[in-house]
């Protein structure tokens, strides 16, 4: 399949749970059309972020059925989309799952695109990779950050 456009991702947090962030780093092939997009929270975990990030590049997309190369260092994002585990979680209405609100927006996003995942090794010199990272970090560090409601209501609940 030939990609019209490359995602690459990130996430971070501080502590987990903890201050986190989100980078996206976005390019349409063939092009010299870049686009960054990054958001910090004050309590969240870095798989939250990791799979936000995923969402909100998918979500930044303006046409429907894109052809989409989506590039992550998280095994957990890479792994439960390429090895179906993601399907069998909603068969089950992602009963006992953690992050089902993300999961649930994310199969909302992906099925109105062509994606594919590609898992690359975190901090190993990558550009892109680097950049989703350094925007992560800096995001996970503003001082007005957002808040991940559903992720403090449901740990709220486990006191």
């Amino acid at each position: 399949m030939s990609h019209q456009v490359h995602i690459y991702t990130d996430g971070a947090a501080k502590g987990n749970p903890g201050n986190g962030g989100y980078g996206v780093v976005m390019e349409l092939i063939g092009t010299p059309h870049k686009k960054e997009f990054y958001e910090g929270f004050r309590l969240t975990t870095n798989n939250r972020m990791e799979l936000l990030a995923v969402i909100v590049g998918l979500e930044k997309l303006k046409n429907p059925n894109m052809t989409v190369l989506v590039i992550s260092d998280s095994k957990y994002v890479v792994d439960s989309v390429e090895k179906k585990w993601i399907l069998g979680w909603e068969k089950k209405g992602f009963a006992n799952r953690k992050n089902s609100d993300l999961w649930k927006r994310f199969l909302k996003i992906y099925r109105q695109h062509k994606v594919d995942f590609k898992w690359i090794k975190g901090h190993n010199n990558h550009p892109q990779n680097e950049r989703c990272d350094e925007l992560a970090v800096y995001a996970s560090g503003l001082s007005n950050l957002s808040i991940d409601a559903f992720y403090e209501n449901e740990d709220a609940k486990l006191l």
